[in-house]
């Protein structure tokens, strides 16, 4: 089976069409505004009409209201939402209830106890995505995308009744190793294909997807 890919954070046509073209599954958009990859509805919009047919069109929201769900939604047809924030799986319920969208839950990991929350969550979401804590010591860090892994090893040998993905400073480098040892079909990248923040650097897309071709 090979492993699928979705790149986020694309914030150009040319961007989304390169990463159409490489043959990722899912493309993330992120409407998280303090993101260096932070999109309006009006820009999103224009990114969506260069991905191709098929490609699963996420959105990614950090603690949304439903009004800015509903903002994006009246400009981008979104396939999927990526909640990123606190939300309680009664929200994530809520919200797929609300906007009849499947949801990936972002689950923030640093220990095997953090796997817990997968039992909280799995009536509420369709999928996960496993990514790395914020940094406590960087004042800039994100909710994701801060180039940070995990210990891929927390995950080795689990089984979860919902699908998954894993993310955290994964890049060309690092993906064979990061699959080989948390054994993940699923796999999420942003800073780990640009060649700044917020800037998607074709030549670093097409190495990523060459990698997870490879597996």
């Amino acid at each position: 089976m090979a492993i699928e890919v979705k790149i986020c954070g694309v914030t150009t046509p040319e961007s989304a069409a390169a990463v159409s073209k490489a043959g990722a599954r899912l493309i993330g958009l992120n409407f998280y505004p303090k993101s260096p990859r932070a999109l309006t509805p009006e820009q999103a919009a224009r990114i969506a009409s260069a991905i191709a047919p098929g490609v699963v069109r996420v959105g990614l929201f950090v603690d949304p209201e439903d009004s800015q769900i509903e903002s994006v939604l009246k400009a981008v047809p979104l396939d999927m939402l990526q909640l990123h924030g606190e939300e309680t799986p009664e929200r994530v319920a809520a919200l797929k209830a609300r906007f009849e969208l499947p949801v990936m839950k972002v689950l923030k990991i640093a220990r095997k106890e953090d796997l817990a929350q997968v039992t909280a969550y799995s009536g509420a979401a369709d999928r996960f995505l496993f990514d790395a804590r914020p940094p406590k010591d960087r004042k800039d860090a994100l909710p994701g995308g801060n180039a940070v892994a995990f210990d891929w090893r927390i995950l080795a040998g689990q089984r979860f009744a919902k699908p998954w993905m894993l993310a955290g400073g994964l890049k060309p480098e690092n993906l064979r190793q990061a699959v080989e040892i948390s054994g993940a079909r699923a796999v999420d990248t942003a800073s780990g294909v640009e060649s700044a923040p917020g800037v998607k650097d074709p030549e670093r897309i097409r190495a990523f997807m060459a990698a997870a071709q490879a597996l």
